[in-house]
């Protein structure tokens, strides 16, 4: 006989085996306005897949069996490998399959960069820790074309949509993935006071050849196949490819001294290196190793922007899904008013991060047009800092949502907790706020600065008089280019104004008027939740629901 005090009842059924592409109107508007001719079946095919108990079990796996470091084998060989659950590789197949890595760059015409931004955020939906690798070996094409021979061996095995985790010789492999190895002690984004040393060993098929000894305080995912990091040469700090296995089949002198134990990210292996004289080519020119490498930084402060945008939309998802379920005080969650004022501001926050990491994504696609270069080198600082400092903030509040049940760990709703965990990781990554808010005025150097902002503001001029404030002013600062104390106030509001501009041409109305009354008339508190009582909830929570409740 079932014991009576033990009957479940209004408890939420999870949100899993729904489609998370057909379901997300904002980003499927944001494809059209990027990209209208865009052949979406990939997204709709991985918007399934991705959210599949099975793969929700997977994410699961791979967090909670951490990475483990094996730094020798049975008898005593140093072997320095990091093993990893069966979960995990069953999730970087299916990244790798879906084309999140590298296939951008192997493809051409219409536009690959916006079908694989679109599909990092589906894929960051579901499991955002192991796309460290992915993203890396996706922002590796840039820099790693510095040197011709590496490239032409290497990439194909770099776009290739097969994915094998055994660490072997290039040439043996059907696909490959890359990292990278810039911060070490004493300097961290400082990169500029590293130490390691690389010195002068021939040369051959690959060109200049060295030898490196040093050490890196951050490695990540240490079982690619390669990794392109900074080393001292006698011209200055240079860029080389370091891979794990040398062209003769022999493991390189790169050794794991220890994984991090990180806040979140659980699932990727961190590390700490040496390199005790290992083999390295030179790539770029000597002495221009920061410029050569940060082409690869480039391109993953964008999938800093895009992963949190993901995360937000799954965290407002799981939100959304507990509130039209559960009941409190004689109504639904969802119908009491002053949760409605949070969801509706959340979702205003998701779709606005939405928007701004896809048309980042739009200027890499159109890198030789003048107006997409400008807003692509503007853009990137601007929505890495802003996206990703609202990351934090949005998943405390979406947990809250769900009170005790988004705080345990567990699967279902307590994604949230390995959500909030994982939230500080892209503001920290790629260089945090203050390096990104002095790359923008860096950025703001060009000419051509406030004419491309300007431009791409002027669609929306007329349709909310903050917004036409706000813009009218922007030009201004940007020419006169603030200072660095003032740098962190110029990203945000260059964020927000182009949040609005963007929104005003993708969303309904009342997404626009809430977004700009709240962000720039100040109609608006200090926390999530005080949108004024005139905003139109009932379309906000419509379009932003995952599933019709």
């Amino acid at each position: 006989m079932t014991d009576a005090t033990h009957e479940v009842f209004n408890q939420p059924e999870p949100l899993v085996d729904y489609d998370l592409f057909a379901t997300n109107r904002p980003l499927r508007d944001a494809l059209r306005y990027n990209a209208p001719q865009l052949d979406t079946g990939p997204l709709a095919r991985l918007g399934r897949l991705a959210g599949t108990a099975q793969m929700q079990e997977h994410a699961r796996l791979a967090n909670t069996h951490a990475p483990e470091l094996r730094t020798h084998d049975r008898f005593g060989r140093r072997i320095d490998e990091v093993e990893f659950h069966p979960s995990y590789h069953a999730l970087m197949a299916a990244a790798v399959e879906a084309g999140l890595h590298g296939s951008a760059w192997g493809e051409s015409g219409g536009s690959p960069h916006v079908l694989r931004a679109a599909g990092f955020m589906l894929f960051t939906e579901r499991e955002p820790s192991i796309l460290c690798p992915i993203s890396m070996t996706y922002a590796v094409t840039p820099a790693l074309r510095g040197n011709a021979a590496v490239f032409r061996d290497w990439s194909p095995k770099l776009t290739s949509r097969s994915y094998e985790p055994a660490l072997k010789r290039w040439s043996d492999k059907a696909g490959a993935t890359m990292g990278m190895g810039m911060t070490e002690k004493q300097g961290g984004s400082d990169v500029r006071a590293n130490t390691t040393r690389a010195e002068s060993d021939g040369r051959d098929g690959w060109g200049e050849r060295y030898r490196i000894t040093g050490h890196k305080w951050f490695f990540s995912a240490p079982m690619c196949d390669a990794f392109l990091v900074l080393a001292q040469t006698p011209s200055g700090l240079s860029c080389l490819f370091l891979p794990r296995v040398l062209p003769d089949g022999s493991r390189n002198a790169i050794f794991i001294q220890r994984l991090k134990d990180k806040l979140g990210n659980k699932a990727n292996a961190s590390s700490e290196v040496e390199f005790r004289g290992a083999t390295a080519w030179l790539v770029g020119d000597e002495g221009r190793g920061v410029p050569q490498i940060l082409e690869m930084g480039t391109m993953t402060r964008l999938d800093c922007a895009l992963g949190t945008s993901g995360l937000m939309r799954q965290a407002l998802s799981i939100a959304l899904n507990h509130t039209a379920q559960r009941c409190a005080f004689g109504k639904r969650l969802i119908e009491q008013p002053l949760m409605r004022n949070v969801l509706a501001d959340l979702a205003l926050e998701s779709e606005a991060s939405t928007a701004l990491a896809m048309r980042l994504a739009r200027a890499f696609d159109r890198r030789d047009d003048a107006q997409e270069a400008a807003m692509a080198r503007l853009l990137t600082p601007i929505a890495k800092f802003w996206i990703c400092k609202r990351g934090s903030h949005f998943a405390q509040e979406a947990m809250e949502c769900l009170g005790g049940n988004g705080y345990v760990e567990e699967n279902g709703e307590g994604i949230l907790a390995r959500i909030y965990r994982e939230m500080p990781l892209n503001s920290i990554w790629e260089g945090a706020g203050n390096i990104m808010a002095l790359d923008l005025l860096r950025a703001l150097r060009k000419a051509d600065a406030a004419a491309a902002l300007a431009n791409e503001l002027a669609p929306a001029r007329g349709a909310h008089a903050a917004l036409d404030r706000l813009a009218a002013a922007l030009p201004a600062r940007v020419e006169h280019m603030a200072t660095e104390v003032e740098a962190r106030r110029l990203a945000q509001d260059a964020a927000l104004a182009v949040q609005a501009a963007l929104l005003y041409q993708t969303a309904p109305p009342a997404v626009f008027a809430a977004f700009c009354d709240s962000r720039l008339a100040g109609d608006w508190g200090q926390a999530f939740g005080t949108l004024s009582a005139r905003t139109d909830f009932d379309t906000i929570l419509q379009r932003a629901m995952p599933l019709t409740p």
